[in-house]
């Protein structure tokens, strides 16, 4: 059984009450490991993540390391808010592939202007610092979406979650999007009976596209992580699905914060044979954990 372990006790990047742009919240981060260092692209708020908390603004900070563990982080954020008409609340939840020479981070433009004001938006660099955002993907209430790292059969491939499943998409030119088709859809009276969606980018393996994904169940909105395999010519084919999560809310920080007992993936590092897994705590806070890419087996 596919399990992650983690990496530290404590959480790896936290708020810091002297910034104000993330002086509450610290989470869902966006995560490479490229030219030797690990980057992420993380998720910050003022307020607490939540209605109810207030008009709460998001903005996505960065950090790097050469460890994995211990992370340094600039004094501003690369996405500030109120940049783009698509958002004016701000950035959330980005997803992060290189295909080429180029960084493409998918990630939910969230306003708030009307009801449901929240699309999947694109932004690319080649830095990771200086961003140029190319705004609405799909015009449509959507999230939880990520490009695959590489072309297949000469297109791009996208996932996205049209509530309450994980679904797919293609095109050729990053714009026009067709084929949508379901891939993954919650399971009755289990963990992740409530909704899906996909945690970081899909890893290509010799067996399949490996995808970590959430999952919430409706009992009490807990939010574990599970483990899929999809083909790797037509992706939108499950090959897969491990029944059991790979990784639940354990430790304090994991039950305790803004939204209690989460642990929500966007972002992951994959060095050499090792995949470090990072999440967010509570949506409050950043965790590692991390399995080895050779230990995929379904």
């Amino acid at each position: 059984m596919i399990k992650l372990e983690r990496l530290s006790d404590t959480p790896v990047v936290v708020p810091d009450p002297a910034k104000p742009w993330e002086r509450s919240a610290t989470f869902n981060t966006a995560a490479i490991y490229d030219n030797g260092l690990f980057h992420l692209l993380y998720r910050a708020t003022d307020i607490g993540c939540h209605v109810r908390f207030g008009d709460y603004m998001n903005a996505i900070g960065y950090a790097v390391s050469t460890d994995g563990i211990h992370f340094r982080k600039l004094d501003k954020p690369v996405l500030a808010p109120g940049e783009h008409p698509q958002e004016l609340r701000g950035a959330e939840d980005g997803r992060l592939v290189k295909i080429g020479d180029t960084f493409h981070l998918i990630y939910t433009g969230f306003s708030n202007r009307f009801d449901r004001d929240y699309r999947i938006c694109r932004a690319t660099s080649r830095n990771l610092i200086n961003w140029e955002r190319h705004g609405v993907v799909l015009d449509e209430p959507n999230k939880n979406s990520s490009l695959f790292p590489e072309l297949i059969d000469g297109k791009f491939c996208l996932m996205h979650r049209r509530y309450p499943d994980i679904w797919i998409a293609w095109s050729d030119d990053l714009t026009t999007w067709y084929g949508h088709t379901k891939v993954l859809s919650p399971i009755p009276e289990t963990w992740q009976d409530a909704r899906v969606g996909i945690a970081g980018p899909p890893i290509k393996t010799p067996q399949g596209w490996f995808l970590m994904y959430h999952g919430a169940r409706l009992a009490d909105n807990s939010y574990r992580l599970g483990a899929a395999l999809l083909d790797l010519k037509d992706p939108s084919r499950v090959l897969a699905r491990q029944a059991e999560p790979i990784i639940e809310p354990e430790l304090a920080w994991e039950k305790v914060g803004f939204v209690p007992n989460v642990i929500f993936s966007n972002g992951h590092a994959v060095k050499g044979d090792d995949i470090y897994v990072y999440y967010g705590g509570a949506d409050t806070v950043i965790g590692v954990a991390a399995m080895r890419m050779s230990d995929v087996r379904f």
